[in-house]
This record gives structure tokens, sequence and C-alpha cells, in this order.
């Protein structure tokens, strides 16, 4: 679906001035935001377009975005979550150091043009800036935006737009072979919501430690999942159900690695003695279940504060908004989730 056939209605939107002036949503963004980054010329062509549409920017709106020097907007997901509250405090933390303001919106699902409205309100409130993490980043990456944007850890590297993350690929192998060294043979792996790209990274990780360890890759033992503990549930029933259950269980991240081990419980299974579980991100949840969860460490909440850095930093005009990966080391967590199998 186009851009220009995401709303319904004939009002004028930012959009629509972009295409009148020939330029992009962001050079409109800067220009009502009075930013010096324009030439005089095409600053002319967007005030005339402005002028022949009758475009009226949300008054409210541009009074806050006046406000203040350098607004920073942040699209995230509702719900809770620890790498939610992990992204929250780093964005919360370096704005506050920078002196930026932060603006929140808040969405749950995967409707592209939902979340391009949410910019477009973003723009409007002044943001010179965004950081998002997934689904968000993936899914605007190759978008026109107008405003610029920083990923916040995207399963892989974006198209034309910075990011922070760590590797997922070699955590997810790294992970894959701590479990075999173990003497795992039959690991069973939940993955990620396949709208996001850590869907695929790190599966292909998984892949590849089995590969190199000579072990066939079991379709039987996959099950697919999203990020949630319920979709966990429903992944831990099909594998655990099975006639020859696996030895070890990889979960995509750490909420649907707890829920493998709630079901576990649930059915008097020992961990890690009769089941090793593994998971990703080492949220808080990885300490508060019993036992503790052996896991990937990504330092989620630096990696926001580097992100909102970096953003803060376009928005004042000293970095250039061009692609660029800024990678963070991962750590292998071992706790008590995980264990040699029974012989």
């Amino acid at each position: 679906m186009s851009r220009g056939g995401r709303r319904s209605s004939q009002a004028v939107t930012i959009q629509t001035v972009a295409e009148r002036a020939g330029v992009s949503m962001m050079t409109v963004s800067n220009v009502l935001n009075n930013r010096r980054n324009v030439r005089e010329q095409t600053r002319e062509a967007v005030l005339e377009a402005v002028r022949e549409l009758g475009y009226k920017p949300n008054l409210a709106a541009r009074s806050l975005a006046s406000a203040a020097a350098v607004r920073i907007g942040l699209l995230c997901g509702m719900g809770e979550s620890g790498f939610l509250s992990s992204v929250l405090v780093g964005a919360v933390d370096e704005s506050s150091e920078r002196g930026a303001q932060l603006i929140i919106r808040r969405y749950t699902g995967h409707d592209v043009d939902a979340m391009l409205e949410l910019v477009d309100e973003l723009a409007q409130l002044g943001a010179g800036a965004m950081i998002a993490p997934p689904p968000f980043c993936e899914a605007l990456s190759r978008r026109d935006l107008p405003i610029p944007m920083v990923g916040i850890c995207s399963g892989d590297e974006l198209s034309s737009t910075p990011t922070v993350r760590i590797d997922d690929r070699a955590a997810a192998k790294a992970m894959t072979a701590y479990l075999v060294s173990l003497g795992h043979r039959r690991i069973g792996f939940i993955r990620m919501d396949p709208a996001l790209h850590a869907g695929r990274t790190r599966y292909e990780g998984y892949c590849e430690a089995l590969a190199e360890a000579g072990i066939a890759i079991d379709q039987s033992i996959v099950a697919q999942g999203s990020y949630t503990f319920d979709s966990g549930l429903v992944a831990a029933q099909q594998l655990l159900s099975l006639p020859q259950r696996p030895t070890a269980i990889f979960a995509g991240n750490d909420d649907m690695a707890a829920a493998v081990v709630s079901l576990a419980h649930r059915m008097g299974m020992d961990i890690p003695g009769e089941l090793s579980v593994a998971g990703f991100d080492d949220g808080p949840v990885a300490v508060k279940i019993w036992p503790r969860l052996t896991t990937i460490r990504q330092p989620v909440s630096a990696m926001s504060a580097e992100a909102m850095r970096h953003a803060v930093e376009i928005a004042q005009g000293a970095r250039e908004a061009d692609q660029e990966a800024t990678y963070f080391d991962f750590e292998l967590v071992i706790r008590d989730s995980t264990a040699p199998p029974k012989a």
C-alpha cells in the first residue's frame, strides 16, 4: 500500500505538502520547525506548497515543539516486558542526561501505516529524530520518514537506517554450541515472531551451530513462537508433548524460556535434570524464576542509551543519519537451568 493511500480522508498532511514541493517529509518538517539546514530555495518551495494547499499544522503541537531545543521521539510497544522496560530506562536516563525531551508513542501490531501515522505525529510535535526497537525500526527502515530514525536491537542490519545492536546470529550460535558442549544432541528451538529479523537470525545461528557439530536439523523440535510468555507456553506444549522430547530447549527470548520452565514444572519435570532450558536477553525474569535461567545477555538499557545519544546528535546536526551499525558485545550467562543430559 503506498504512503499516499493510507488515509481515507482528504485532509492535507505533511506527506501532501512534501509531494507538492517535491521534497522529503523530513525536509518539510525541518522547514516547519524553522531549522537552518535547508536551502533557501527549498524553504520557499515548501512554504509555497503550504500556502497553496492551505496546510495548517496542529497549533498545540507547534507550540509544544517550540518550547525545547531538542526533542526525540520513541516509538515502542504496548504491554509489559523486561525488554521494553530496559529500552525505556536507557532512553529516559540518556535523554535526561543530555537535556533532551523524550516524546513517547506506544503501539502494538505490525500495521506499517499505523506506525507511519505515529511518526507523523512525532514530527508534528517537533521531534528532530526518533529511536525505535523492533518491530518498528525494522518495518520503517525502508520508508520515507519525516524525521531520522535510529534502531535499537534490530535482529539484523537495517537498510539506510543507523542501528545499535548485538550480533544476534553469533549469539544464538554461541548458546547452541554451549548446549552441544554439555552433551545435548536433541536441542529444541522456539523461534521469534517471523515478522522480526531476530526470528530469522537467531534461528540461523542455531542451525549453524548444529551443522558445525554434525547434528542434523530436526524440524519436529523447532516450534514457532512470537515473543510473549503465552506464545512460549503453546510452543513448549508442542515440544514437550512429543514421544521423544528434546533434552534441551533454547527459546528465542527469556519470556518464552520462562514459559518452558513453567510448563515443565507443571508436568513434574526436573530442570535441569530432565530438561535444560536457555533463553535470550537476560531480562529481569531470567533471575526471578527457578532455576535461574541460562541466557544470552544483551545490554538493552545501554544500547537504548547509545541510540538516544546518536539521535540527539543527529537532531543537533552533529552526526549524519546514514546507515551505520554500532555493535555491543553479548555475553553467554550460565546459570542453573542447564546441565548435561541424563545418560
